[in-house]
């Protein structure tokens, strides 16, 4: 069986995870290395735990996590479907299941905006860990953010959790935002199309999404 330290312990996985970032780098996108990829994996992973699903399950979510990104080491441009094929031929010669490797590769490709949708468990969840995560951490220079929006929103976020609460049915992403960094607006400026896609995968799970800036309830 494929454990989430073997995907997370491969060099090969390791060296596209760099090499995607580095292209991103270049691109002038935001971090995309393994603090993103480690991130997703634990949110996703955790989600599903917290739900009660199988324990393979939430592994299976972790090791999406991990791998999500890797497709950008080809292009930007339908990172998504590429990343999918790439994982797939890397876990078929890894040895895993083919209805484990299924799981994953669908999720993967179903993962960002414009082609996503939460096909499965393992897809809602990592849609959900994927578009939350933003953060200061993930500006490459604040020298950039006078002139890049993506750049300012996320230097702007001074905090950010996710939070279940299963007896309200609710999923909220909770921040603090520096508005004389960035007003509000802003965040939903660039990100809207990334929280309604929340949306229809915290209702996969029955979940009302909600996001929280400030104390104040936006969404």
């Amino acid at each position: 069986m494929i454990k989430y330290d073997d995907i997370r312990h491969s060099d090969e996985i390791n060296t596209y995870i760099r090499q995607a970032d580095a292209s991103l780098e270049a691109l002038g996108y935001t971090e995309h290395s393994f603090a993103h990829v480690t991130r997703c994996a634990h949110t996703a992973a955790g989600l599903l735990r917290q739900l009660e699903y199988p324990a393979r399950t939430c592994e299976l979510a972790a090791i999406a996590g991990y791998m999500h990104d890797i497709g950008n080491v080809i292009n930007r441009i339908d990172h998504a479907q590429s990343g999918a094929v790439m994982a797939f031929r890397i876990l078929d010669k890894m040895g895993m299941e083919p209805a484990e490797v299924a799981t994953v590769v669908t999720a993967i490709g179903n993962h960002d905006e414009g082609t996503a949708f939460p096909v499965n468990e393992v897809a809602a969840a990592l849609i959900l860990a994927d578009k939350t995560d933003v953060r200061r951490t993930r500006v490459r220079s604040s020298a950039d953010i006078g002139a890049d929006i993506h750049d300012r929103v996320n230097y702007a976020v001074e905090e950010a959790h996710t939070e279940l609460d299963r007896e309200k049915k609710t999923f909220t992403l909770r921040l603090v935002l520096d508005t004389g960094i960035c007003p509000i607006l802003e965040y939903f400026e660039i990100f809207m199309e990334r929280m309604l896609l929340c949306r229809r995968a915290a209702n996969f799970f029955g979940l009302s999404f909600g996001v929280v800036i400030n104390d104040q309830t936006i969404m």
